[in-house]
């Protein structure tokens, strides 16, 4: 699939693109409370598109691990005036990142033309509203629910348990009317995987290219990072970031969920111009 339509603004996934990352949160892991004004947010989202963004995730509730829960009301009132104000000025498609139904509702009637859910579409009413939408959706691998997936995760061969869960998540999109077409996948980097089992993920991430769904790889910024680079934090994991974008985008990653879009979309034009468009 080389063209994903995004409510009539389309994706070209013939090379790897890039998706900038807004929250909408007080306690995001990277960028928490830097975007709740909605004149910040709207200037970082043109500031990203400009920077080479081809698609803006806005989320409106923080998944890290141990992160609150907020309630569908208040998730609604930060996401849905950016996502309205962003459809009429922006030209590129958004991204809603949430795993509740009625969230998904009201994002796309307001404009939003992907949904990035963490949960793949397993919470309550979730697969329903996603068939409702008729955009397209990523399924996200997650072992647990954020507050604890952290807590000694375990798997026998985390690659192929991931890949397992996946295809039984695009199973159940197939029979509730969702296809294949509609669907990118995300393997879920850092939401319920130790350091040496991401590192695996990463490493063996071609493992998912025979389920012929493209793949959205969200490494950015990411504590698996800091680990690698002696415990550094959150403002001194680009360098770090950027050698992950890249691997991924190698492995055949279709999108690549990031903070830093500008030093991500030239290391992609390079990569492109080596490997040359899909």
């Amino acid at each position: 699939m080389a063209l994903l339509n995004c409510a009539g603004k389309n994706l070209d996934l013939s090379r790897p693109r890039v998706m900038g990352i807004l929250n909408i949160t007080p306690d995001s892991f990277s960028d928490g409370g830097d975007f709740l004004p909605l004149d910040a947010a709207l200037a970082q989202a043109r500031r990203m598109v400009a920077e080479g963004a081809d698609i803006i995730d806005v989320g409106g509730e923080s998944t890290r691990p141990g992160a609150r829960p907020v309630s569908t009301q208040e998730e609604m009132d930060r996401v849905v005036p950016l996502i309205q104000q962003f459809a009429e000025e922006l030209s590129v498609p958004i991204s809603i990142d949430t795993s509740k139904a009625d969230v998904m509702r009201e994002a796309v009637a307001s404009g939003a033309g992907l949904v990035n859910d963490v949960c793949a579409l397993q919470e309550e009413g979730a697969l329903a509203a996603a068939v409702e939408t008729s955009v397209p959706i990523c399924l996200m691998h997650t072992k647990g629910k954020p507050r604890t997936m952290q807590d000694e995760p375990r798997y026998d061969d985390v690659t192929l348990e991931v890949k397992q869960f996946l295809s039984q998540r695009v199973a159940a999109c197939e029979v509730a009317g969702i296809p294949k077409e509609r669907l990118l996948l995300d393997p879920g980097f850092g939401f319920g995987k130790t350091l040496e089992q991401n590192l695996r993920l990463l490493r063996e991430l071609g493992k998912f290219s025979d389920l012929e769904i493209p793949l959205l790889v969200g490494i950015s910024r990411k504590s698996m990072i800091g680990a690698l680079l002696g415990e550094a934090p959150v403002a001194q994991r680009l360098y770090g970031s950027l050698a992950a974008a890249v691997m991924a985008a190698e492995k055949g990653a279709a999108i690549i969920r990031v903070h830093d879009v500008k030093p991500t979309a030239d290391a992609l034009r390079v990569v492109t111009a080596v490997m040359g468009e899909r």
